[in-house]
């Protein structure tokens, strides 16, 4: 689908060195229960494409081994792996902080009745996609039915203790704009959040967090269709701060594919732009075992001004 995309390029955008690795971020399968308009994956029911135990083996290896503080998992739905929970437990026995990236309607889905009470037994900390505290809009993007079952799932979170002062679960929730624009500002998005689930649905959560859609993939060949892209390409570039170069999240993460190669982020996995070595045009995670990245070139692209632009965004939010 991104075949159609205009390419492109790294003219513009300013280079960029990694500091030191703290998290993997790591794509366990492109299969979801969801097919949602903004995904840069192109996630859907009918992807079969999963880390491989060889695959798995040697990440475990890695965590075992490299001074990593974090294990992010993301997909797809990265509970639809049948190690997803082998997985964690590992990881948390290693001391890492898991966060698992949780589209909320997985929890009802059959065989997974019993997710959140595992995710809280090994504290693991959700970032759950919720575009909008409305009806209409949530299910515009991602489907009829999806805004119920994400309120049941908040709910349910809700019970275990997730997002409850003083529990220690942390429940932060994902806000993606609907179109070809920036997120508004993330503190005053999150006041609004808090104020209507509280109210309609005696939801809480800890933090909002803001991410502005990548011009890839899905999203970005919805914007070639409606002859919006390189408005929103513009929209980016002339929104550029070079305060967020300091804060983005490729200078500390790698992105781990499914077969175990490696990217500067998500973003670039997804473009089949790999992080590059000294003598290697693509890295594995068995590279990590003998290997730094500190002060390793990040391969950037014209679509990285979506990290920079505004308020900034990174998969852990706005950056500014």
């Amino acid at each position: 689908m991104h075949a159609t995309l205009p390419l492109l390029n790294a003219l513009d955008f300013p280079p960029l060195t990694r500091g030191a690795l703290t998290t993997l971020q790591v794509n366990l399968t492109y299969e979801c229960n969801q097919r949602c308009l903004h995904c840069h994956v192109n996630a859907g029911p009918t992807r079969t494409e999963r880390m491989d135990d060889a695959t798995l083996a040697l990440l475990q290896q890695v965590i075992a081994t490299h001074a990593v503080q974090t294990l992010d998992l993301t997909g797809g739905a990265p509970e639809m792996h049948p190690r997803f929970r082998e997985l964690v437990q590992h990881a948390r026995a290693e001391g890492l902080q898991v966060i698992d990236r949780c589209n909320l309607t997985i929890l009802s889905e059959p065989g997974h009745d019993d997710l959140a009470a595992f995710l809280a037994k090994q504290q693991v900390e959700i970032s759950a996609s919720l575009p909008c505290y409305a009806r209409d809009n949530v299910d515009a993007q991602r489907g009829d039915g999806v805004f119920a079952r994400s309120i049941a799932g908040l709910q349910a979170l809700n019970a275990q203790g997730y997002g409850v002062e003083g529990s220690g679960l942390i429940l932060n929730l994902v806000y993606n704009p609907q179109g070809p624009s920036l997120p508004p500002p993330q503190a005053n998005l999150e006041a609004a959040y808090k104020a209507h689930l509280e109210e309609d649905f005696g939801i809480v959560f800890n933090h909002l967090l803001t991410i502005t859609n990548m011009p890839i993939q899905r999203f970005g060949s919805t914007l070639i269709s409606k002859g919006t892209f390189h408005d929103y390409m513009q929209l980016l570039r002339d929104s550029y701060r070079e305060d967020n170069l300091a804060a983005v999240m490729c200078k500390h993460l790698v992105s781990v594919d499914y077969q175990g190669y490696l990217y500067d982020c998500d973003f670039n996995q997804m473009l089949d732009l790999p992080l590059p070595l000294i003598g290697r045009e693509r890295s594995h995670l068995r590279d990590l075992l003998a290997q730094r990245l500190d002060g390793n070139p990040i391969v950037t692209r014209d679509h990285c001004f979506a990290c920079t632009a505004g308020q900034g965004s990174s998969c852990g939010g706005a950056l500014a």
